[in-house]
């Protein structure tokens, strides 16, 4: 019987994203979160700070995947919509969360300032939301139903998936291991192709590369089945040793 695979989708939402003047960071470290809960990040969209466009994508991820996160645009300025769309998406009011403000109005006051009405837009939230808790700077995110809003400060992100740590359901995380070849991945597709037909609980991924003068590609290996993965890895190095590659496990 085949496990349950748990599937995610993200959606990073930020004109700065688009435009390039904020390069983001965050697709890779909520990948890696996700891989170890046993969760696959299956898609991700990055869409403008339009109301419109946001809830397009929350709807087509949200009944898509078991999971969705967005990114950004919980902050205090006019700019920030996450949550006006997320409500919109759900058909569904928007509220000042009165945990949310409780956290705010001690965290501002511990530091002697007043929470401000731009300050106070970080606690709204769509009706029916839970919190995600931030320790890093107060504002915490949002969570309803499938649904997760964070912050898009990598490092608030990344606490933020701390706070989530352990409750999400998940499938069993996806291990992998690599074999790096210096040859084009070309002369090698036949025998990529074979192993993995021959190891269908496997994924092979081939990743080309250019250093020191030299062609050459890193084969990556993927299942969640510890003993599939063995296998197909010793498959792939013999069929490369066979057809005379120099190859070394472990990558390249």
């Amino acid at each position: 019987m085949t496990e349950r695979i748990y599937t995610a989708g993200l959606v990073v939402i930020g004109d700065e994203i688009l435009s390039g003047r904020t390069h983001d960071k965050n697709i890779a470290q909520v990948a890696s979160w996700l891989q170890v809960q046993g969760i696959r990040l299956s898609e991700v969209r990055v869409v403008p700070d339009v109301v419109e466009r946001i809830v397009e994508a929350v709807n087509a991820l949200r009944e898509a995947y078991d999971y969705l996160f967005t990114t950004g645009g919980i902050g205090p300025t006019h700019d920030d919509i996450t949550v006006d769309a997320v409500a919109e998406a759900l058909g569904v009011s928007v509220i000042v969360h009165p945990e949310a403000r409780a956290i705010l109005e001690k965290y501002y006051t511990s530091r002697d300032l007043e929470l401000t009405e731009a300050r106070l837009r970080m606690a709204r939230a769509p009706e029916g939301a839970e919190l995600i808790p931030n320790r890093m700077s107060g504002a915490p995110g949002i969570r309803i139903g499938n649904i997760h809003l964070m912050a898009g400060v990598p490092h608030i992100t990344a606490g933020m998936l701390d706070a989530l740590t352990g409750t999400l359901e998940g499938g069993a995380p996806l291990l992998s291991e690599t074999i790096g070849c210096w040859t084009p991945e070309s002369e090698v597709a036949d025998i990529l192709r074979q192993v993995e037909k021959a190891h269908v609980d496997c994924q092979i991924g081939s990743y080309p590369f250019f250093r020191e003068g030299r062609v050459g590609a890193n084969f990556v290996i993927r299942s969640t089945d510890q003993a599939e993965l063995k296998s197909c890895v010793d498959s792939l190095c013999d069929g490369l040793a066979t057809a005379g590659f120099d190859f070394t496990p472990g990558g390249i």
